[in-house]
């Protein structure tokens, strides 16, 4: 072999592990960016869900995709005003009929989103749509929804039920444009 050769043969393989190195750190950046846009936890559900992590991320990608081409826009003051009186009479409700009012809550977040121009479609989705713009209070949407589920039949304890309200409350202040109060609910 010439000295051309293994020079062409040498620049092969330094260009080769150069790519490789490349596509690595971009699909690790990539990975950093999808768990912080959609939080360790939904990250990881994904993940757990497919096949593959890149399929996951895939499907991450997918559904930020999919909101983005969603007409999602703020409640106007009337709508904002009209949802924070029902959500008090929601409450208000939960004392003589905890059940009723989980399932009103849920009710009235399905209500919320609509109006907000999220589809409301299954539980499924609608967790996948929120998670995009609302990671932080998801996993307060799905426990709540999990305790409501066990509600229908009978299996949700009044503590479950008060549970499954205050982790609605975060979403729905998130929804309606009361940020602030739902972080600060979901962090403790």
């Amino acid at each position: 072999m010439n000295t051309t050769a293994i020079i062409i043969i040498c620049s092969v393989i330094v260009i080769a592990v150069v790519v490789i190195a490349a596509m690595s750190f971009g699909r690790k950046r990539h990975s950093a960016k999808l768990r912080s846009q959609f939080g360790e936890k939904e990250y990881e559900r994904a993940v757990e869900a497919g096949d593959s992590r890149r399929k996951a991320e895939a499907g991450l990608d997918k559904r930020t995709d999919r909101v983005e081409g969603l007409h999602i826009r703020a409640l106007g003051p009337n709508d904002r005003a009209r949802y924070i009186e029902s959500w008090s009479k929601v409450q208000a409700r939960f004392v003589d009929s905890p059940g009723g009012a989980v399932t009103e809550a849920d009710q009235l977040l399905g209500d919320v989103m609509a109006t907000r121009g999220y589809p409301v479609s299954d539980f499924e989705q609608r967790a996948a749509d929120i998670s995009v713009d609302y990671p932080l209070v998801l996993e307060n949407y799905r426990l709540a929804h999990g305790i409501a589920l066990r509600q229908t039949t009978g299996k949700a304890s009044t503590e479950e039920l008060r549970q499954a309200m205050i982790h609605y409350r975060t979403l729905f202040d998130e929804l309606v444009g009361t940020p602030e109060l739902a972080r600060a609910q979901a962090a403790s």
